[in-house]
């Protein structure tokens, strides 16, 4: 257990079994706040794989922050989803309560399989949440830092408008079809996949989509491949498959191993960082639980453009995958290191 928090530099680990709950809350680093993370409600093979993700998920929660500029750690909640009849809203006490024991250290918020409901039953039992029915939903934010986030990578690699691009989404969850509403709105041509039939036929009817199967979605020719479902979309297996210009996606961890940045960037295709084109729900959350307006957090949101332009720019300068450049501006925030070169701390 410790060797796996050591290589993914998790700090702290929080285990909770109690009647139908099984959670653990993983937080990776502090050292810019308490921790703010969603909490992840699906089925998990092992226990194994449930901690795996909890700790993964954390870590590029603590790199989201710094590069959002918030005054938040990373951390992540994931609650193994029981099989069979459960008891939804009692497990979600449950978990309130483990929340609140953890003193602030920890601020939870909605995330894969959880939704507002939740998180107000949440609230019912501690202070430390967002995403409930009093703050909303952090997906529409994410969706529209997504849209600004897009719109600056295919100004930086094609040097044009959305107009035309033709973007091809894998999975349309809340933040992938709100996703898909601004870039149809946005003159986009969408090619779509999902494992649930009615939301691409939805698609199809309100965007007029191209709707193909999960396994055709990473072939298709298109200017933008999309990833926005669960993590690890681009591995050894479908990289060789792709037919994009540009990969940028609201999906978290949406590459198996980070070395495959190197083979992206050898491929000549741009690849914008996951959790700094989908930091639009957290600035939302750590805002709306700082209490802040809707005109100062869509301010905040936009600046996301700005950090992916300094991250596509050093790119092509040093010859060097983009998430390799937005880690080092990550860990310069956090540690201040003198390993780090002069070019990221002249960069953020």
């Amino acid at each position: 257990m410790f060797s796996s928090m050591h290589a993914h530099s998790v700090q702290e680990l929080h285990f909770c079994q109690k009647e139908s709950l099984n959670a653990v809350v993983a937080l990776h680093n502090l050292r810019l706040g308490p921790a703010l993370g969603g909490c992840r409600f699906i089925e998990y093979s092992s226990e194994q794989d449930a901690i795996e993700d909890a700790m993964r998920l954390a870590k590029g929660m603590t790199y989201k922050a710094a590069l959002a500029r918030v005054p938040h750690g990373g951390g992540k909640a994931v609650i193994m989803k029981p099989q069979g009849e459960f008891d939804r809203e009692h497990l979600f006490k449950l978990f309130g309560q483990f929340v609140e024991t953890l003193g602030g250290r920890y601020i939870s918020a909605m995330d894969s399989g959880t939704q507002v409901s939740d998180m107000d039953v949440m609230r019912a039992q501690t202070t430390f949440v967002s995403s409930s029915s009093n703050i909303g939903d952090p997906s529409p934010s994410t969706a529209y830092g997504m849209l600004l986030g897009v719109e600056c990578a295919v100004r930086f690699k094609m040097n044009q408008s959305l107009s035309g691009v033709t973007v091809a989404i894998q999975g349309l969850g809340h933040v992938g079809f709100a996703l898909a509403d601004h870039l149809h709105k946005a003159g986009c041509k969408l090619i779509v996949c999902d494992v649930d039939e009615q939301k691409t036929q939805l698609a199809q009817q309100l965007f007029n989509a191209k709707v193909v199967s999960v396994d055709d979605i990473y072939s298709q020719v298109c200017d933008v491949y999309s990833p926005c479902g669960l993590g690890g979309a681009i591995n050894a297996e479908t990289v060789g498959k792709l037919n994009c210009k540009i990969i940028a996606g609201c999906a978290n961890n949406q590459l198996a191993q980070d070395e495959l940045a190197l083979t992206l960037h050898d491929m000549g295709i741009l690849y914008a960082p996951d959790y700094v084109i989908n930091s639009g729900g957290l600035v939302f959350a750590s805002s709306c639980f700082r209490g802040m307006g809707h005109k100062e957090i869509e301010r905040e949101i936009h600046k996301l453009k700005d950090t992916l332009n300094k991250i596509f720019v050093l790119s092509k300068q040093k010859n060097a995958p983009c998430n390799f450049i937005a880690n080092e501006m990550a860990e310069q925030i956090l540690y201040g290191s003198n390993q780090h070169r002069d070019w990221i701390q002249e960069a953020v």
